[in-house]
C-alpha cells in the first residue's frame, strides 16, 4: 500500500533532524529537553491535550487563566518582575481575559517558503500555521487557556490554543511554564509546540525594558542556549532514541502599552512578535491587545 504523501513528508523531514541533530539523553544531561509534551504516532494538533485531560490533570477554561501563574517565577539575578508595567503583568497572569487582533508583514524572500511550510505541513498538523496572507489575520484571533496540574493542587503549566478568527484554522497549540537551561540561573519562558513523536521548544529570556515594558528573546548561538529547539523520536514507544537540534530561528517579542504618539490610543497594550532565520528578518506580528469585559 502506498505511503500518503503527508507521512512520507514527515518522514523524510524526521530524518533530517536525526542528521542535523545530535543524540540526547531525556533522562540524564538533556532532562531540561524532557519537560515538553510530545504528540502520540498519529497525532496532531491538541491530541496532545487531549490525552492529559483524559486523565484528569486538564482544568476547564477559566476567564481569569494565565499563562504563568506569577511572572515573579521568572525572577532572578538579570529580571525583576516587580519592574514591570502591571498592565504587561495582567495580560501573562489573567491571559484569558484578553482578546488578540494581529497583523503580519513577511519579507518578501520569506513569504513563499512560509506559505510552502503552511499548506505541506502547518495546516495539515495544525500546529505553527504561520498566516502568510494578510488577510488571513483580518478578523483577529481567537485563544483559549487551560491549566495543566502535576501533583495533587500543584500547577505544570498552561496551554494556550489559537485558530484564526475567519475561519477556525488552528495556528499554535502551545505549552507555557518557567523553564531553565544547563548553567544558567536566570529563569526562562518555556514554550513547547507539541509534534508528533517530538516537538518545538522555544526558551525565552526575560528582560525589563524602558517604561516597565518585557522583552522576550531567544537569540542563543549555540546548544544549551536560548532559542529554538527540536526534539524528534525515533524507535519504539517506550525505547525511543532521542535527538535535538539547536536551530537557527531567532525571535524576539517586545510587549508594551502605548503611550499616545502617532494618534494612538493611550494605554493600549501592544506586542511587536519579530522572527529571523539567522540574521535575516522574515517575519513581524503586530498585536494589540485588548481586556475583555467582565460579562
Amino acid at each position: 500500500m502506498p505511503i500518503p504523501l503527508g507521512s512520507a513528508l514527515d518522514r523524510a523531514t524526521r530524518s533530517l533532524w536525526r542528521v542535523f541533530g545530535r543524540p540526547v539523553d531525556l533522562t540524564g544531561d538533556a532532562r531540561w529537553l524532557a519537560e515538553g509534551p510530545r504528540n502520540p504516532p498519529g497525532g496532531h494538533g491538541d491530541a496532545w491535550l487531549e490525552r492529559l485531560e483524559a486523565t484528569g490533570r486538564v482544568a476547564p477554561a477559566g476567564p481569569d487563566d494565565g499563562l504563568l501563574a506569577d511572572l515573579s517565577e521568572l525572577d532572578g539575578p538579570d529580571f525583576q518582575a516587580a519592574q514591570l508595567d502591571p498592565l504587561v503583568r495582567a495580560f501573562y497572569e489573567h491571559t484569558a481575559g484578553w482578546q488578540l487582533d494581529v497583523w503580519s508583514s513577511w519579507r518578501f524572500w520569506a513569504a513563499p517558503p512560509g506559505e510552502l511550510i503552511a499548506r505541506l505541513y502547518g495546516r495539515r498538523v495544525r500546529q505553527l500555521a504561520l498566516p502568510v496572507q494578510p488577510l488571513q489575520v483580518s478578523r483577529g484571533m481567537d485563544s483559549t487557556v487551560r491549566l495543566v496540574h502535576g501533583e495533587p493542587g500543584t500547577r505544570h503549566g498552561a496551554a494556550w490554543l489559537r485558530t484564526l478568527r475567519l475561519d477556525g484554522s488552528a495556528v499554535y497549540s502551545g505549552y507555557y511554564r518557567v523553564g531553565r537551561l544547563p548553567s544558567l540561573a536566570q529563569p526562562r519562558v518555556h514554550v513547547t509546540f507539541p509534534l508528533e513523536r517530538g516537538n518545538v521548544q522555544v526558551f525565552l529570556r526575560p528582560e525589563v525594558g524602558p517604561g516597565g515594558s518585557l522583552w522576550l528573546r531567544s537569540d542563543g548561538h549555540r546548544f544549551g542556549a536560548d532559542g529554538a529547539y527540536v526534539l524528534a523520536g525515533f524507535g519504539p514507544a517506550g525505547a525511543e532514541r532521542w535527538y535535538a537540534a539547536h536551530t537557527p530561528i531567532r525571535e524576539s517579542f517586545h510587549v508594551y502599552r502605548s503611550t499616545g504618539e502617532r494618534g494612538d490610543a493611550e494605554g493600549v497594550l501592544r506586542t511587536d512578535h519579530w522572527l529571523h532565520v539567522y540574521a535575516a528578518p522574515a517575519l513581524q506580528l503586530h498585536y494589540r491587545l485588548q481586556q475583555v469585559e467582565p460579562s
